[in-house]
């Protein structure tokens, strides 16, 4: 299984039919700020160029995405924020959108408590759909956490100035669960990646101006590519 993410898009939607891959992926993720303080309409404008490469879609909205995202790609059947799909009973996805709180007062930002509550709910489906799944399945079925905001205290969620500016709860969760993946985003200058004990953290950076991750799946398995694109 092939999924590609990518991330903060900011209505650069041009860039987004150069991704090499992008028509055959099995599924595609877009990790939040689709828009830049935008709302319903300028997330249609987004998602229109997204599904006319891929018709396979899963999004959250970041906090630079009105609140009013959230209801939209909830109502299309695509919405990740504090929930978790199981794909294919191969890999399990939990998401988290929106931010914590920043010095800008951006339209979607949360509490870490209340990212904590998120996460958490996100989690409790996703161990509802492991213990559905076929017996087979269910010897291992990856989890991958994707999150808007990166986990704190690592090379992904930090400023220029060095400061650290991502998510406790993130990482609390990352540290607790060991999920085999994480994607995130929102701190643009910190694209690259970490870890946290086995869980590797991808962070693409702005689409335009960083890149994107191919991440194949296989049994049990979790590989990822950071493509980047200058």
């Amino acid at each position: 299984m092939k999924i590609i993410a990518i991330g903060d898009i900011h209505m650069a939607t041009d860039t987004i039919a150069s991704i090499d891959g992008i028509d055959t992926a099995d599924l595609v993720i877009i990790n939040g700020d689709l828009t830049n303080f935008g709302g319903t309409h300028e997330a249609k404008e987004v998602l229109d160029a997204v599904l006319s490469a891929n018709q396979s879609v899963l999004a959250q909205f970041g906090n630079l995405d009105k609140p009013e995202i959230n209801d939209y790609l909830e109502e299309l059947g695509i919405n990740l924020h504090r929930q978790a799909r199981l794909l294919h009973n191969r890999v399990c996805l939990i998401g988290l959108g929106g931010s914590n709180k920043t010095p800008f007062a951006t339209p979607s930002e949360f509490s870490e408590e209340q990212l904590a509550a998120g996460i958490d709910e996100a989690y409790e489906q996703a161990r509802g759909f492991i213990d559905l799944a076929e017996p087979l399945e269910k010897i291992h079925i990856p989890t991958i956490l994707v999150s808007h905001t990166p986990p704190f205290g690592t090379a992904v969620d930090r400023l220029r100035s060095g400061t650290h500016v991502g998510s406790s709860a993130v990482r609390t969760f990352i540290e607790e669960r060991q999920p085999e993946l994480c994607i995130c985003g929102h701190i643009h200058e910190a694209a690259g990646s970490d870890r946290i004990g086995r869980t590797p953290i991808y962070n693409p950076g702005m689409l335009s101006q960083g890149g994107w991750l191919e991440i194949s799946v296989d049994k049990s398995t979790v590989q990822t590519t950071f493509h980047e694109r200058i």
